[in-house]
């Protein structure tokens, strides 16, 4: 009988810089950032509690239709998986890395951050957006439905949605 494993990673976090996007030769995106989460640790000696950065290389597939609003600051919540390689530096040096590895599809962009932006700022996102399953072609302008006039919409256009 074989035997099970699970490498899954779920984290809730703030990116720590803007991601670089680049594309591979057959065209699918990949973008990279840091995720920064905190945790609190109360310190035995003087009682008082500590705030704990820990620092996650995130490597994302397929992101071409969010890209540009993975942001320093802005707050995402991910699933993916732990890897870990090595790789020789240019001074012949062995280097280790552990990533996390995510396809858009698990991954929700949430409302507050960014470039320092107050965390419910207008132009944030309200709600989760997700992350699309598949690149998807994104529709012209001219096709976007107007948003409806009613007391909700609090003055928000189609230019302030993000996809």
């Amino acid at each position: 009988m074989a035997t099970r494993s699970v490498n899954k990673v779920i984290l809730l976090g703030h990116l720590g810089k803007d991601a670089e996007t680049k594309f591979t030769p057959s065209g699918i995106s990949l973008s990279k950032f840091s995720l920064a989460t905190n945790r609190r640790s109360k310190d035995q000696q003087t009682g008082e509690w500590k705030d704990i950065t820990d620092w996650h290389n995130i490597v994302m597939w397929k992101t071409e239709n969010v890209a540009n609003y993975l942001l320093k600051g802005k707050q995402i919540y991910l699933e993916g998986r732990i890897e870990s390689r090595s790789y020789e530096d240019k001074d012949g040096q062995k280097r280790y890395i552990t990533e996390i590895i995510c396809e858009g599809a698990n991954a929700i962009l949430l409302g507050g951050g960014g470039r320092g932006d107050a965390p419910d700022a207008p132009g944030d996102f309200a709600q989760p957006v997700s992350m699309p399953r598949s690149a998807q072609r994104p529709q012209p302008a001219a096709q976007a439905a107007p948003a409806p006039a009613d007391e909700f919409s609090q003055g928000i256009t189609d230019d302030d949605v993000p996809f």
